[in-house]
């Protein structure tokens, strides 16, 4: 295959990943005494992949991988070496893919940042729905969360807004022939340190267990925002953070207290303790390793962070060059 970057790496999608080089975060990273393990999860196929967004079925271990270049969706069944074509490119139109989430009733959300959301019903791999990013202005919907009760919540990093498609939406729009729209929910805008009008900002996001709280990161300002999904007034503020920042903040993960982070240019990933129900978040390790190949989000299970390797500087939308085969999810312990 030609290293020429595909035709549908268009010069919007360039703009929105070389929007997340801003100053560097400045952390500190471990001694090789002190240094994770950082091995190989598993493989994808294909010499172009660039992978970008991550999801895991709870309900048996498969891992779900999307492609930035082409959209193709990658599924690694528990404890395979080598991830499989789930849905091809090019299906139902989609030409790229970002955040990915699955719920508990086996459906896989994928999102086009430039159309939506679309979603799948795993047995079948059928196309159950799809919701319409609406209106002329840029846009870029780049990742999503699903809170406990089922609600999934996506964010905007262009139009720095929160979509909502709550369950009752799903099943009307399933019913209406499968058709509908983003429906912005939470305005952050106005909470956000000052941008330029080309600033890419909300970028990763996760919830708390209970679905109280959302989690959203400003990848230019290094900023975490707390969106109350309980208040009726005033309900976003920026989160303290103590011990660092999250510059180049990409994708979120949270288990109880304990947010992980990654940090794509900058190859990092870090972990923070949160407290008072999430106001405060207390930075307590941090990871640098040029082996993490712009990392653009993780997830964690057990005793391991996977961790997607995007390769993005070789070759893909942030930089010239060749990337290196397989593409790869890594394995991390000890962050």
């Amino acid at each position: 295959m030609s290293n020429a970057l595909p035709h549908r790496w268009s010069a919007a999608l360039f703009a929105a990943a070389a929007g997340l080089v801003v100053a560097g975060c400045g952390n500190e990273t471990k001694g090789p005494d002190q240094a994770p393990a950082i091995g190989t999860a598993f493989e994808l196929p294909g010499d172009r992949v660039y992978p970008e967004g991550i999801a895991t079925d709870e309900r048996n271990g498969d891992v779900y991988v999307g492609s930035f270049a082409d959209g193709t969706i990658y599924r690694a069944t528990a404890g395979a070496e080598r991830a499989e074509v789930f849905l091809p490119s090019g299906t139902d139109g989609r030409e790229t893919a970002n955040g990915l989430r699955v719920d508990r009733n086996g459906r896989l959300w994928v999102i086009d940042s430039t159309t939506g959301v679309a979603v799948y019903d795993i047995a079948s791999r059928g196309l159950l729905a799809h919701f319409d990013v609406t209106g002329a202005g840029e846009r870029f919907v780049n990742d999503i969360v699903i809170t406990a009760d089922g609600t999934a919540y996506l964010t905007d990093s262009k139009r720095a807004v929160v979509y909502r498609v709550t369950p009752d939406d799903l099943v009307r729009t399933i019913a209406q022939g499968g058709r509908g729209e983003l429906t912005p929910a939470y305005d952050v805008k106005p909470a956000l340190e000052p941008h330029g009008p080309e600033a890419y900002t909300l970028n990763g996001i996760t919830a708390d267990a209970a679905g109280t709280y959302l989690l959203v990161v400003d990848s230019t300002g290094g900023d975490l925002y707390r969106v109350d999904l309980t208040a009726a007034t005033a309900p976003i503020r920026k989160v303290t953070l103590i011990g660092g920042e999250l510059s180049h903040g990409d994708g979120l993960d949270l288990h109880d207290t304990t947010l992980r982070a990654a940090h794509n240019t900058d190859n990092t990933l870090t972990r923070w303790t949160l407290t008072d129900n999430g106001a405060t978040a207390t930075r307590t390790d941090v990871v640098t390793d040029e082996s993490l190949s712009t990392p653009t989000t993780l997830v964690h299970i057990g005793d391991r962070t996977l961790v997607v390797a995007s390769q993005f500087d070789k070759g893909g939308p942030l930089g010239p060059g060749t990337p290196t085969t397989p593409f790869r999810v890594l394995s991390v312990a000890g962050i």
